[in-house]
């Protein structure tokens, strides 16, 4: 009877110890409400600051999106001569973009159309550009949520 109620404690103990383990682990992945969803942002060694926007309002799953991407200086003078490439996927799930978004076209005032956009499920996503010009390379990455 002894061992009895000596094995019960045993068991309790253990599943308290892990379910406060559990509890006390951070999440990895952040919540909607966590995820910075800003269009404009500095990009990581301040070299440009870069704007996003979809060319066509309502951005619709599995559907291909043309963006514009801004790039300016610091000071606000538009990056006429950059060179652009595009990536980013799903952090979640650990995979890349379906497609391959590429420049198509330089609009002026420093806005450039991104063509190939495609975001085949819900969820976070990553959209990166390795931005490079006379001022130097620089990358900027923006989330979106679907």
């Amino acid at each position: 009877m002894k061992s009895t109620w000596l094995y019960v404690l045993a068991v309790v103990v253990l599943l308290a110890v892990v379910i406060g383990a559990y509890l006390a682990m951070p999440s990895a992945a952040p919540t909607k409400s966590e995820i910075d969803e800003s269009r404009s942002r500095t990009t990581a060694n301040g070299l440009y600051v870069a704007a996003i926007e979809p060319e066509s309002p309502g951005m619709k799953q599995g559907e291909l999106h043309s963006w514009i991407l801004t790039v300016k200086t610091p000071d606000g003078k538009p990056v006429d001569d950059a060179k652009i490439t595009v990536g980013g996927g799903m952090p979640d799930h650990n995979h890349g973009l379906p497609t391959s978004p590429e420049v198509t076209q330089y609009l002026g005032e420093g806005r450039y159309r991104i063509d190939g956009v495609k975001f085949s499920m819900s969820g976070w996503w990553e959209l990166r550009f390795d931005i490079s010009s006379a001022a130097g390379s620089d990358t900027v990455t923006f989330n979106l949520v679907m």
